[in-house]
């Protein structure tokens, strides 16, 4: 098991005071280990299985398509007859084929069968003319031989998912689509892994719940809600322990019960530079610290460890540790570039690295070299497919209302100063995060 004692000599930059992003990122992916699948699985109906992960691969039981089919409306027949060398094909038609009402007979030579979309071919028959490609007078049709191919418009047995191949494969988050597919392939129940463990609190002798009324100096705590959404987002399971207040034995007593109970640990405030070294302190009695300071704007303050349910670090259960920045704006930037690949990764997922496209600023952005800032940003695009972004204005990570009024993460790498208006920069669109 890896220990902080390890990390200079893996990880570049190791810093735990000013840790670059991508280093933190780094040691968080080390530690971010997936649950064993054996202890981890279970069965799920197509009901309950969306936004799940999968245990194992699922296998195809049968070929997709099951039959020959026609790929759209028009006529089957034996493609030899365009190997005859004439200009216009003249075929009479033997009868219809219909999706689920196949035509039983065998068309001759000379012969085609009017087909729908889905159809079983006839047998004999191989190309499909399309409807629209065709004169039809009476019991007959024409049409130019240079229009089709021999075999065109059919679509094989097991062309798509061939019978014992994989049809979606393990660590696979299950979306709409899937559920389609599997219906399709008359499979009810999946093997899914049980959902993650998450319990998360804030900490502030001045937060409030909601319902709760405001004395002089307290405010709402927003934190929690916003926790709880990204959470519900990744599809794991949750524990709301509530507001901790400031004082040591409240926090231990929390962290306890949180470790004995859940995978992952999330606490919102109590890790700024006022309370760091109380934070390490406690920590070193429940834990090890990997980290508690990264160089990012927001969220410089963020404390990752490991954490033991049992008397002493290294004994009993253990559970991941996110102490989050307090706040709302830095609670939701380390969330997403932090905290998220590690659920996923724990959760038994495949790695979904986050959307990112290049736009161009639209006016100039103020950077302070040495640290990865994530400003909010809106992004547009205009008429020829090209993105372009504006900040929101102020980036203090209190200003919450940002958020809302934002559309993306504007990126700004560690190493890289001022940006002109002009200039490419990268972008994380919210949507599907926010």
């Amino acid at each position: 098991m890896t220990t902080p004692k390890d990390f200079s000599a893996c990880v570049a930059q190791y810093d735990p005071n000013a840790l670059p992003v991508e280093a933190a990122q780094e040691i968080v992916r080390q530690w971010a280990m997936p649950r064993p699948s054996d202890a981890q699985a279970e069965r799920a109906s197509l009901h309950d299985a969306l936004g799940r992960v999968l245990a194992e691969d699922v296998v195809s039981p049968i070929d997709v398509p099951a039959f020959d089919n026609s790929a759209m409306d028009g006529y089957a027949f034996a493609g030899a007859a365009l190997a005859r060398g004439v200009d216009s094909i003249d075929l009479s038609v033997a009868g219809t084929a219909f999706a689920g009402r196949p035509f039983e007979a065998t068309p001759g030579a000379a012969e085609c069968v009017r087909i729908m979309t889905g159809a079983l071919m006839p047998a004999g028959c191989d190309t499909v003319i399309p409807q629209e490609l065709v004169t039809r007078e009476g019991d007959t049709i024409r049409f130019p031989a240079a229009k089709i191919r021999a075999g065109q418009n059919r679509r094989l047995s097991g062309e798509d998912l061939a019978k014992g191949r994989p049809a979606l494969l393990a660590g696979r988050i299950v979306r709409a689509s899937d559920l389609g597919l599997l219906a399709s392939l008359g499979i009810g129940y999946v093997a899914v892994r049980k959902r993650l463990v998450v319990a998360f609190f804030s900490t502030g002798d001045e937060l409030r719940s909601v319902g709760e009324a405001l004395s002089p100096g307290s405010v709402y705590d927003s934190n929690r809600y916003t926790l709880f959404a990204m959470l519900r987002r990744l599809g794991v399971e949750t524990i709301d322990l509530g507001i901790v207040r400031d004082d040591r034995a409240s926090l231990e007593k929390a962290l306890r019960e949180a470790t004995g109970r859940a995978d992952v640990v999330i606490s919102s405030g109590g890790v700024s530079v006022g309370d760091a070294d109380f934070t390490r302190e406690l920590m070193s009695s429940l834990g090890d610290v990997a980290f508690w300071k990264i160089a990012m704007r927001p969220g410089r303050p963020l404390a990752f460890g490991r954490l033991w349910s049992g008397a002493r670090p290294g004994a009993g259960k253990p559970a991941l540790f996110f102490g989050l920045p307090g706040n709302p704006v830095a609670v939701m930037a380390t969330f997403y570039f932090i905290v998220r690949e590690a659920l996923l990764a724990m959760s038994g997922a495949a790695r979904q690295p986050l959307t990112a496209i290049r736009a161009s600023a639209a006016g100039p952005m103020k950077k302070r070299a040495g640290r990865t800032e994530f400003q909010r940003g809106i992004a547009t695009r205009d008429a020829d497919g090209r993105w372009s972004v504006v900040t929101t204005g102020s980036q203090g990570s209190g200003v919450l209302s940002s958020m809302s009024e934002a559309n993306c993460f504007i990126v700004l790498e560690h190493a890289r100063g001022d940006i002109d208006a002009g200039d490419d920069v990268e972008i994380v669109p919210f949507d599907g995060l926010i």
